[in-house]
């Protein structure tokens, strides 16, 4: 049985800047610009005005997942160069009033379920995190990076060796991209 070769276009939308060097990628547009390395080995990326076009020798099932996986990596960064990602995260604190403050780069979050040391996360460059009330905005032009930030901060409060049920003290993520920037 012949192998096929595979040839698969990217269609970049128009007011976006393309730059492809080597496997790096950066798209430039509205709110910023967003830069992402692409290790795959089985193809060959190339730019055309503002497409790109993924080549490779071999195709089979493995390879349409791996470009596949590669589109919406790409489509992720257009949207986020054109309108931007936003996750909403809610304080919830029934026993104790947990106190949330932005101190530089840190999130620290105090008196979680009546803890003396507070506890501190570092916020990675790149993305803004704002608190309104008892709401936490994470915004950003890259997905993987503020949906990480959300993360983090939902897993630094994160209880253990208490029932789930009872013990419901933390902070949650209750929207992801709801609103554009």
């Amino acid at each position: 049985m012949k192998q096929k070769d595979f040839n698969g276009k990217i269609e970049i939308e128009d007011g976006i800047e393309v730059k492809l060097v080597g496997s790096t990628l950066t798209l430039k547009g509205e709110k910023g610009e967003v830069t992402k390395m692409f290790k795959m080995p089985v193809f060959q990326l190339s730019q055309e005005k503002n497409n790109l076009t993924v080549s490779c020798t071999k195709y089979g099932v493995y390879e349409n997942e791996k470009f596949k996986t590669l589109q919406a990596h790409v489509n992720n960064m257009i949207k986020g160069v054109k309108e931007g990602y936003v996750y909403r995260l809610k304080i919830c604190s029934s026993h104790f009033p947990m106190n949330v403050a932005i101190s530089g780069t840190k999130l620290i979050v105090k008196n979680l379920l009546g803890e003396k040391i507070p506890r501190e996360l570092e916020i990675k460059p790149g993305a803004k995190v704002e608190i309104k009330g008892d709401i936490i905005e994470v915004t950003g032009i890259d997905k993987d990076l503020v949906s990480q930030v959300a993360a983090d901060i939902e897993k630094s409060t994160k209880i253990t060796k208490r029932d789930r049920r009872i013990f419901q003290d933390g902070i949650y993520i209750t929207h992801k991209n709801s609103k554009a920037i």
